[in-house]
């Protein structure tokens, strides 16, 4: 090959070749995702084929565990547990975040910056802390009761997470205050960086509140939501924390998620080839969803 010809073949090129030296780059961290999370992640796939109380020799079971996942109404319920919180924990963050961004995309609030760390201030707590603090809220004889009692509502006051109507909706309240600042600060974030112009200009062209906020403030923050979707979405569906400080999965099973259901069934019943089981399925609906809002909210990408 002449030497012109290597020079237009170097030149075509893409920036950081020869690839091999960027996957020495990443090796490492590739090293550590391999041995942390895809590892455990092959290790809880075998133990789903397989009965085993975590002491004696297991023994195979073949798809016998996913299909207690689908017959047995003991595991369908935490699945449908998760998904009802899903309402809580992602739609009404979202929600609630979106109305307020729009809100002050139109009026110019003093204080800002104090108004996004009281929001924010759930994601900095530990969930622990949080749980914690709730359960003495609406216990019984908790704040939320007393206030009931105080203003003549007392006939709604009742035992809110030992209740089997209300103890998941309670729980989902919780999570819907945890996410709410999270929300609230990717769509302020985004909200600042949509230029002023558009809203005056749609202003000028007489739009309204909610014209301007479906013409100019959704489309601007569509890749934001996608985000807190994604966030909340996973963090719904991982919920561990509140269930096991508040309820427990009580009372009886109303609030059990899959989640818990994992260790419970590990650790408290020795079921720990059903335990993975859900742990598999569970990964899967949260890789299922997170592709699903991906695709819905941001598009394909050209």
């Amino acid at each position: 090959m002449r030497p012109t010809a290597l020079i237009r073949a170097y030149r075509r090129r893409a920036p950081g070749e020869p690839r091999a030296v960027g996957y020495l780059y990443i090796l490492p961290a590739l090293l550590v995702y391999a041995v942390f999370l895809l590892y455990p992640f092959g290790q809880s796939v075998w133990l789903s084929f397989v009965h085993w109380d975590g002491l004696t020799a297991a023994t195979p079971a073949g798809f016998d565990n996913y299909r207690d996942l689908f017959g047995d109404p003991a595991l369908r319920a935490p699945f449908a547990h998760a998904l009802l919180l899903l309402v809580f924990y992602s739609a009404l963050p979202v929600a609630i975040g979106l109305l307020l961004a729009a809100a002050m995309s139109r009026v110019r609030i003093h204080g800002m910056t104090f108004f996004r760390t009281v929001l924010f201030l759930p994601q900095v707590l530990a969930l622990i802390v949080v749980a914690v603090a709730w359960r003495s809220i609406l216990a019984p004889d908790g704040l939320l009761n007393d206030t009931l009692r105080a203003v003549g509502l007392g006939s709604l006051a009742r035992p809110w997470l030992g209740d089997y109507t209300w103890a998941l909706p309670a729980v989902g309240v919780i999570g819907t205050w945890v996410g709410t600042g999270l929300c609230m600060v990717l769509f302020l974030a985004g909200v600042q960086r949509i230029p002023r112009e558009l809203y005056e200009a749609a202003r000028i062209d007489g739009a309204g509140p909610v014209r301007e906020f479906l013409a100019v403030t959704l489309p601007a923050l569509r890749p934001h939501i996608a985000v807190a979707l994604t966030l909340t979405i996973v963090a719904g569906l991982r919920n561990f924390d509140l269930i096991y400080v508040t309820t427990s999965g009580g009372p009886g099973n109303a609030t059990s998620v899959p989640a818990y259901e994992v260790y419970h069934r590990a650790f408290e019943t020795n079921q720990v080839g059903s335990a993975a089981a859900v742990g598999v399925a569970l990964t899967v609906l949260i890789f299922a969803l997170t592709v699903t809002v991906s695709r819905l909210v941001e598009g394909r990408r050209a």
